[in-house]
């Protein structure tokens, strides 16, 4: 240890210290180098007097940085480890008695003896180190312990300097802690305590992690060789360090001329033993142990990592700071289970991997949530985790021109970027049509039922203002449908499953399109890009929104996810979490992290625009009638009930699919990340099958569970009226009778019928609608001599079938 009373601090040693040394001084006259230590004792406390008496005795209570490990939701699979300094106490009772024999043989000899304070072993240190001989140390391991104990629980600069400052003083108060720890606690706990925290280099802080470093083993299985190697690196780590020539040299004479024969004299080693513990070969590579969501085991872990960090990182019960709650994380010794579903990771990533490259500038992005929960259960890409490396970099140049043009490279294979999740750079994607079902739910709210009819035109010119554009008509916003046509009386179900652009432009008007856009908020849009989330307030002119319900705003595959998860847990939002639970190292539960939940809509309206989400999809409604699917293959590939819609932007630039079970929602992107702008065309051909697929997987052995219809039929299908009969009626007679008795009159197409031409053939829909609804005349062509007329009424009311 160090060599101390070599020189003398005037300034700050003037009182205890000063009488002690001279009381030594004069012991040493008396009695050369050896005091007995009842003498020694006497001398203190005449010399000290009430001064040593009054220094302090207790130490600070303190918790050593500990590691904090990061397991998938089966509390097995260990994802990620976050540390400052890599340390796992561990019980005395874990640990080898060849390590705790090998630390007293190389440290303190005696330490089963003293009381916390080798007097003796102070006089001889103080004889030698001032008549020119070998400079010695006399702290005994307590004292060591009291020393890393101070600087551990400093809560300054100058507290660290003062635990660990090369002087009298400091020696003075280890001496009294010391003495103070021993009658406080017994041996074996000072033990445990010094091997917990002494530190052994290579990043490793206790015995524990030098286990796991030097030897990759548990520290009850180290050998005498090995023990007695670790137990020569803590007085210097630095220079007894094996990975390096000189070090090797060194630790390896001081454990084979030091310490191993200082066993054999303890009596702990026998002679034979240790001979045979000196030919061992001391390691001179170490395991590298990594931190952090680079260094999780499986690399597409690495997105999900870095979500449960930055999630961390924004939890202010972790601290007032990011810097307070990084700190935290990585010494606070946590157990944390976070949601991630290995089995469905494995399978998305599977899905992603198989459909589109890595070193593609095009995005695959998946995210999965548990409804009722919030719980995130995969994040999936076509990415790597990982910097890409600027000495030898992987990244193909951005697919950006002007970033290009700069030499800046994308973030295509490797990306750290949250992709899914959202955050830093990252504000989103515009996603198209699944924005659509905040229009129903909004709707749905206000009172319109499912069956609802809004006759749909083939172009609608909108009371919104609009600029300049391809959807702009006379300064009017004019959505038309995808592919042109589309044309024909709808309702929620039908124009859902057809993603029919002028059934919800009209419907967002009815319901108000800031109404829309605080259903999208509640249901946890984040609308991360300044400009759109101006857009979203009342002094952004939200009421003016036109476009919104298109999707034509950013958002994240694990925002939609989530808002779609939000139906199937009966109206319930809760805010994404990706921790199961988090557990302290004394075992207690902290309440952090568990589902936030918010009634975010009633359950009937919930479960009625479920009903209406299950057409898209190609499952059944049970309360209504979809006639035709954007993805009809999605139900037969999962095999459960489902609910979901699919997306596609202006010329394709980006593509979507929502596809959930009462189990999970997945949600699917495709985009370019790095260059919103490209040309390319995304393919619904390689998203669609990524998302049905993975949740076919995530489902696979899970029981077949039925959605919950609405409590009352009144949100499906509205006050019914019946519809006066006009067949064969003019048209000034029929829409007369038909707005008297309270329905919204359109004209419809021709049709051929037994009534006269020009005369109404029929009405869509016939017999019952919702009150106030809209009804269509159907206007008679006249018989068709090539087919046999239909009865009244019939005939062209089925939009034409859209995929």
């Amino acid at each position: 240890m160090s060599s101390w009373f070599r020189r003398r601090d005037h300034n700050i040693f003037t009182n205890a210290g000063s009488l002690l040394v001279c009381g030594l001084l004069a012991g040493v006259v008396v009695a050369a180098a050896a005091f007995p230590a009842a003498a020694m004792t006497g001398l203190m406390a005449k010399a000290g007097g009430e001064t040593f008496a009054n220094l302090p005795s207790e130490l600070k209570e303190f918790s050593s940085p500990q590691i904090t490990r990061a397991y998938a939701s089966d509390g097995k699979t260990q994802i990620a480890v976050f540390y400052d300094e890599f340390r796992s106490d561990v019980p005395l009772k874990d640990i080898s008695p060849n390590m705790q024999n090998a630390i007293l043989a190389a440290e303190d000899r005696k330490f089963r003896e003293h009381n916390g304070v080798d007097l003796k072993g102070i006089a001889r240190a103080f004889v030698s180190n001032n008549q020119g001989g070998a400079q010695q140390g006399a702290s005994t391991l307590t004292m060591q312990y009291v020393r890393m104990s101070l600087a551990y629980s400093a809560t300054n600069p100058q507290e660290v300097l003062a635990a660990t400052e090369d002087t009298n003083k400091r020696k003075i108060n280890e001496m009294k802690y010391a003495l103070q720890i021993e009658k406080e606690i017994g041996k074996d706990q000072i033990l445990e305590r010094y091997l917990n925290i002494a530190p052994f280099g290579n990043q490793a802080y206790g015995v524990f992690a030098a286990s796991q470093v030097y030897f990759n083993k548990k520290p009850k299985d180290l050998s005498v060789a090995e023990a007695a190697m670790l137990a020569g690196m803590v007085k210097a780590p630095s220079s007894f360090n094996p990975t390096v020539p000189t070090g090797l040299k060194q630790i390896t004479d001081r454990r084979n001329d030091y310490i191993i024969p200082a066993m054999v004299s303890m009596g702990v080693v026998t002679a034979a033993d240790a001979e045979k513990a000196k030919k061992e070969k001391i390691p001179t590579k170490v395991k590298q142990v990594g931190r952090g969501c680079a260094w999780v085991a499986k690399n597409h872990w690495g997105f999900f990592c870095d979500y449960f960090d930055r999630w961390w990182k924004s939890q202010e019960a972790f601290g007032a700071t990011t810097y307070d709650r990084e700190r935290r994380l990585k010494s606070g010794g946590y157990r944390i289970v976070t949601t991630l579903d290995i089995k469905g990771q494995a399978a998305a990533r599977k899905q992603v991997a198989d459909r589109q490259s890595d070193s593609s500038q095009n995005a695959l992005l998946l995210a999965g949530v548990e409804p009722a929960t919030g719980k995130v259960r995969l994040l999936a890409t076509n990415r790597k985790y990982k910097l890409d490396d600027p000495a030898k970099p992987q990244n193909k140049m951005s697919s950006d021109p002007k970033l290009r043009a700069k030499k800046i490279r994308g973030t295509h294979p490797n990306t750290t970027n949250p992709l899914m999740s959202g955050g830093g750079d990252i504000t989103g994607y515009q996603a198209g049509s699944v924005f659509k079902i905040f229009p129903i739910i909004a709707a749905l709210e206000a009172g319109y039922p499912l069956a609802y009819p809004i006759a749909a035109q083939k172009v609608y010119k909108s009371g919104y203002p609009a600029g300049p554009g391809p959807a702009s008509c006379g300064g009017y916003y004019c959505p038309k449908n995808s592919g042109g046509g589309g044309e024909g009386l709808y309702n929620m179900w039908s124009a859902f499953a057809k993603s029919i652009n002028t059934y919800f432009i009209p419907l967002q008007e009815r319901v108000g399109s800031d109404k829309v856009i605080a259903v999208a908020k509640r249901f946890g849009v984040q609308f991360r890009d300044p400009t759109e989330a101006k857009l979203t307030t009342k002094e952004g002119g939200s009421e003016m929104f036109g476009a919104f319900s298109l999707g034509v705003t950013q958002s994240t595959p694990l925002d939609m996810a989530n808002a779609y998860a939000t139906l199937a847990g009966d109206g319930k939002y809760c805010v994404p979490t990706p921790v199961e639970r988090i557990t302290t190292q004394g075992g207690e539960k902290i309440d952090v992290g568990k589902p936030h939940c918010i009634q975010a809509t009633t359950k009937d309206v919930a479960r009625a625009a479920l009903d209406a989400a299950r057409c898209p999809v190609g499952d059944s409604a049970q309360m209504g009638s979809c006639n035709g699917a954007t993805a009809p293959r999605a139900r037969g590939a999962v095999g459960h009930p489902i609910f979901g819609k699919s997306g596609t932007t202006d010329a394709s630039k980006t593509a979507s699919l929502i596809v959930g079970t009462t189990k999970i929602v997945v949600a699917g992107y495709m985009a370019n990340p790095d260059f919103p702008r490209h040309t390319d065309q995304m393919d619904h051909d390689i998203i669609n099958p990524a998302v049905w697929e993975t949740v076919a997987d995530y489902m696979d052995g899970k029981p077949r569970q039925q959605f919950k219809k609405p409590g009352s039929t009144k949100i499906a299908y509205g006050e019914q009226r019946s519809i006066p009969d006009v067949t064969c009626d003019s048209v000034s007679a029929a829409t007369n009778r038909l707005e008297n008795a309270g329905f919204s009159v359109s004209r419809g197409s021709d049709v051929p019928s037994s009534c006269p031409a020009g005369s109404v053939a029929g009405t869509n829909p016939s017999g019952r609608t919702v009150k106030n609804g809209v009804v269509v005349l159907e206007i008679s062509s006249g018989p068709d001599k090539e087919e046999k007329p239909e009865g009244p009424g019939a005939g062209g009311n089925t939009p034409p079938r859209r995929n």
